[in-house]
């Protein structure tokens, strides 16, 4: 193998990004500091909410949501199966029970009618709905939002892969169509902190309770204090929190990557559009998952829906076969509900449908046009095909 290496995804750092975590090498401070509120006033111009909060990562911002939300012991919450284990887990560690939705077997995303279902499932009320944007996709949140809002549930977005992703007249986590919204950080995203998390939300009550149980539940607030609020020392738990904190290392690293999302998204839009026209000549068997309508993705992935059966192969072989191109792929994801820690025996076959076909392809910002190309020619070679 002569050509280097393409993982499915990868971080992309500049002398920008490094200077700004050297400046914070420099300084003060290395956990919390001055960092945490430039970078939440960067999250707040960027996805147009009032407030944000950051945390360690998206798995704690899941968790601050929906704790500061009031979700415990018993509450019904409904997630879609193909996600990350972390939007079912954060409701388990609230003491919530998770109800799975199935999703649509071309996007991967709950609808409106595998949510009727999943809350037609529930004996009681449903206390949240964590609609999941994959790969980039919003869910269609109007029509979520609209049967959420009748059955008197919350609504927190799980946004992890939408940073940048602009629907309708807005943008993902803007505010308008939930009640928070979680995004992810992590070096395989569009922005890069290393590991970090954000909650935005338009509601300030429950940004300062989610800015609270990320610390350990304190409050230093003379008028909250059951003591002497004189004493200089004085700080005081009312709650039960977590140690939660972003450190301005990795708030400075996602600031300065913040700075370029719109130049990050772009590449990944154009890297997109390779995939979408290449695809295709690959045969019937091959093509890019299904695009909603109304919308310009931030791309976090690129699937594929290979018909792997009609090929003639499995898809092992064909991550395998890959590999040994120099070319890396992933699976979004194992449908969580079949998870040993879920055991859910439910029949979804929107779900199953996605996962049988689905292959994620090297997609982030370093990529070449002659990059995605091989990727094409690879998968072609290794499936039998050459491009029509």
């Amino acid at each position: 193998m002569t050509s280097r290496f393409l993982p499915y995804g990868r971080q992309s750092i500049d002398q920008a990004d490094i200077d700004a975590v050297t400046r914070v090498l420099k300084s003060d401070f290395l956990t919390s500091g001055p960092e945490i509120e430039k970078f939440e006033a960067a999250m707040c111009a960027a996805t147009g909410a009032a407030e944000a909060v950051t945390c360690s990562n998206g798995t704690t911002a899941l968790h601050l949501a929906l704790a500061a939300l009031g979700v415990g012991e018993g509450d019904v919450c409904i997630v879609p199966t193909i996600t990350f284990m972390a939007t079912a887990n954060a409701v388990r560690y609230c003491g919530g029970k998770v109800v799975f939705a199935d999703v649509d077997p071309d996007t991967g995303l709950m609808t409106r009618a595998t949510l009727a279902d999943a809350m037609a499932r529930v004996d009681g009320p449903v206390k949240a709905i964590l609609p999941v944007h994959l790969a980039g996709q919003s869910c269609d949140m109007a029509a979520i939002a609209d049967l959420a809002r009748e059955a008197g549930a919350f609504i927190v977005e799980d946004s992890c892969h939408a940073l940048g992703t602009a629907r309708g007249e807005g943008m993902v986590g803007d505010g308008r169509y939930s009640d928070a919204a979680t995004f992810s950080f992590h070096p395989v995203k569009t922005i890069a902190a290393g590991e970090g998390g954000a909650v935005t939300t338009n509601d300030p009550a429950l940004a300062e309770i989610m800015r609270r149980l990320r610390t350990h539940g304190v409050t230093r607030n003379p008028e909250e204090f059951v003591g002497d609020p004189s004493e200089p020392w004085r700080q005081e738990f009312h709650d039960l929190g977590w140690n939660y904190r972003l450190p301005d290392l990795c708030a400075a690293l996602a600031t300065s990557q913040l700075s370029k999302l719109e130049q990050f998204a772009a590449r990944r839009r154009a890297i997109a559009d390779i995939y979408d026209r290449a695809l295709p000549r690959l045969g019937e068997h091959v093509r890019p998952f299904a695009r909603m309508p109304d919308q310009d993705p931030c791309w976090h992935l690129y699937v594929a829906l290979i018909d792997f059966a009609a090929l003639g192969t499995t898809r092992t072989a064909v991550m395998n076969a890959l590999r040994e191109r120099g070319i890396g792929t992933q699976v979004h994801y194992i449908p969580v509900h079949t998870q040993k820690i879920y055991g859910d025996h439910r029949h979804f076959p929107g779900a199953e449908g996605w996962y049988q076909r689905c292959l994620t392809l090297p997609m982030f910002y370093g990529m070449s046009d002659e990059d995605v190309h091989r990727v094409v020619r690879a998968l072609g070679d290794v499936l039998g095909m050459k491009a029509l």
